[in-house]
């Protein structure tokens, strides 16, 4: 049922251009930090259509009667006062030009004889500036810059001193942003510091809430157009708590700071989001900036993919969204306030990502940031211009907007202990006070439900009715996928004992576990693909190893009893699998599919496939979006090409046939010829 919907005038409103407010950016940094020689590089390299740049100490020196000279005789009132004439004429300039204003400025004076800095900022900096970006010199270059000096009369500081005076700098001003919504970011002396710098300064002169709905709307323009017209509805997925139990944003900082220990906090975002600028546009944009000053690109890549590592989607979202990947009338999009870098490779690891793209920030490449008015906004363009169903997932209250926008919402209920503490009472208000309706997903399947499920029902995503009422009941798929190795020399070698009537009981057994390891590690490996856990090498260091992709998430089903020994050696390639005996179907149970991607149900011989059919109908009934695969010894041809097993499984999406060989032999045996009775050496009883 769709959610009812507020005014969309509403949705996301903006400043007209006309109350947008000047770009003026400080350049700060104690003395001898290199602020002029940047300010000059950036005149030449940006130029003054859309710049203009003022030394700070000329613009006082031209408002001050009687020049710097007079300035400095002055009382610090008197400074003060002309310090914020000096400010307010550069933002009068700004505003008056459309430029941007960039500025040399001081924060504080420290001399040897100090205890402490003297500040030398005014309210009216905070006023009108609108960035500060910081120069973090080394204190040892900066005290021999000092030193080396010929042009100004500088007096001698040590480095300790200087080290002091960046610290209490560094820390006023990251606060003093904060409270009055100016970005900030430390910029340092690497060899790229007037491309970093002149990047920064192009993005802050076209970056606002407007300029940065329109980039994320672009994105998502082309997400759908890639998909050629055919959606008819679309998942617009939460990530960080909602695809996963992990915050990778949280894991980012907690990587950076194991890595620097005494340098970063691992709790930077979460000061961040406390401070005044809460979870606002501003906030977000500073959260790209503090990750554009901890790491280069190639830094900041190499962190989200040990990041990605540490993540792990939840089972039922991995199966539901590769069902959906099968779909052309249904995609998938993650939109995310998150690190879009780490979703890429989190889903690129699931074999997703062709499929599902996101839209997310992390950097000042990306052109814009996710905030909870951009995801709601992002909702409502799919609706109205892209005139999509929306179907949206999200866990806390920065997804409240984005859910009831949406036409189904569903909340993922995570553990009690890492999921949103407020989103219980924001839910109820938005449920009893604003008609929201909505379901619940509790993952993992332990977890405790939201609310009462009178207000909240609850779902699960593997449900056959869930899957039918989001595919509105149509699947899209390739029909019965057939992977035969007939013709391989390993398998005509790994097929004679199993046809030579000589060879029987723990024999064949064995022929018959050798051929299931085989069957495994050949072809299930690139049904199901591989992961790459961290093994010891034999050297001593740490290195990548490979494994069958989520063998925890795996059940292997032997089919009794002539599958056993072949399921045998396919739990040997998957050694942490499930490993579940069934007589019958009805012995598959519903725990034994929860939380599973993938089943494997082992069969020596598939004759006519009757056996086989029984059990996948039955395992669809109890989850509609777990891979099947099924593997054999021998398959009989017809029933594949064109029998009962093609013709019924070819209406169930995500099922695989591996055969070790076809036959075209219609032979059912008994006695001395059934497999069953070669196997356990009862081939004389009746």
């Amino acid at each position: 049922m769709a959610n009812p919907q507020p005014d969309q005038s509403t949705a996301l409103q903006f400043p007209s251009a006309s109350d947008e407010k000047p770009v003026v950016v400080g350049l700060y940094g104690i003395p001898g930090s290199g602020k002029t020689f940047l300010l000059n590089q950036l005149e030449k390299e940006l130029g003054q259509t859309h710049f203009a740049f003022y030394e700070g100490s000329k613009m006082i020196a031209s408002v001050v009667p009687g020049g710097l000279e007079a300035f400095q005789n002055m009382e610090e009132q008197e400074k003060t006062h002309w310090r914020r004439r000096a400010i307010e004429g550069i933002g009068k300039n700004s505003s008056d030009s459309g430029q941007v204003a960039v500025v040399t400025g001081h924060f504080m004076f420290w001399s040897q004889e100090q205890e402490t800095g003297l500040p030398v900022h005014t309210q009216d900096d905070f006023k009108i500036f609108t960035h500060i970006l910081y120069l973090d010199i080394p204190a040892e270059v900066v005290e021999q810059r000092c030193l080396d000096d010929i042009q100004r009369s500088r007096p001698p500081i040590p480095a300790s001193l200087l080290r002091r005076w960046q610290m209490q700098e560094k820390a006023q001003l990251r606060h003093l942003c904060r409270c009055h919504g100016v970005l900030f970011m430390l910029v340092s002396s690497y060899p790229t510091l007037l491309s970093k710098v002149s990047i920064l300064l192009q993005d802050f002169r076209r970056h606002n809430e407007r300029y940065n709905l329109s980039q994320a709307e672009g994105r998502l323009d082309d997400v759908v157009g890639a998909n050629q017209g055919q959606l008819e509805t679309i998942l617009v997925l939460d990530a960080d708590r909602t695809l996963a139990a992990a915050d990778a944003g949280a894991l980012f900082w907690q990587r950076v700071s194991d890595s620097r220990p005494m340098k970063i906090e691992k709790s930077t975002l979460k000061a961040l989001f406390s401070s005044p600028l809460g979870y606002s546009y501003t906030a977000f944009r500073q959260a790209v900036l503090l990750y554009e000053e901890t790491a280069n690109d190639q830094e900041f890549d190499a962190f989200c993919h040990d990041v990605a590592l540490e993540v792990t989607m939840y089972p039922e979202f991995v199966s539901l969204l590769q069902l959906v990947a099968e779909q052309k009338h249904v995609g998938a999009v993650v939109v995310t306030c998150g690190l879009r870098r780490v979703w890429e490779k989190v889903l690129e690891r699931e074999g997703l990502s062709e499929k599902v793209k996101v839209i997310g920030g992390g950097r000042i490449a990306d052109h814009f940031v996710v905030s909870k008015a951009v995801k709601s906004a992002l909702v409502v363009r799919l609706q109205d211009v892209h005139h999509l169903c929306v179907w949206a997932f999200g866990d806390g209250p920065l997804d409240l907007d984005m859910l009831c926008k949406a036409n189904r919402a569903i909340i993922v209920a995570g553990e009690e202990q890492t999921r949103s503490k407020t989103m219980d009472a924001a839910l109820i208000i938005a449920i009893d006070n604003d008609g929201f309706r909505a379901s619940q997903a509790v993952l993992p399947s332990t977890a405790t439900q939201r609310l009462d499920s009178s207000k909240l029902p609850i779902v699960k995503l593997t449900e056959p009715e869930f899957v039918s009422s989001l595919l509105g009941g149509r699947y899209t798929h390739g029909g019965l996928q057939v992977i035969c190795a007939t013709d391989r020399n390993a398998a005509k070698l790994l097929a004679t004992p199993m046809r030579d009537a000589a060879v029987a009981g723990p024999a064949l057994r064995e022929s018959h576990r050798r051929v299931g390891w085989y069957l495994a590690i050949e072809f299930l490996a690139d049904v199901i693909g591989l992961e790459q856990p961290p093994i010891r090498h034999v050297l001593g260091h740490q290195t990548g190893g490979y494994q069958l992709l989520h063998e925890q998430q795996t059940t292997i089903v032997a089919l009794m009893r002539g599958g056993e020994p072949m399921a045998s050696g396919v739990s040997d390639a998957l050694p942490l699998a499930m490993f579940v005996h069934a007589s019958d179907a009805d012995d598959v149970k519903l725990h034994h599919l929860q939380g599973q991607l993938t089943v494997v149900l082992v069969d020596a011989v598939i004759n006519t496939g009757k056996t086989v059919v029984e059990f996948v109908q039955h395992i669809r009934k109890l989850n509609a979006t777990v891979r099947i695969v099924v593997v054999a010894g021998v398959v009989q041809a017809q029933c594949v090409s064109g029998g009962s097993l093609n013709q019924t499984l070819a209406h169930y999406p995500k099922i695989h046939l591996i055969a070790l060989r076809l036959s075209d032999t219609k032979f059912t045996g008994s006695g001395t010829t059934d497999t069953g009775n070669r196997l356990f050496n009862t081939t004389h009883l009746p």
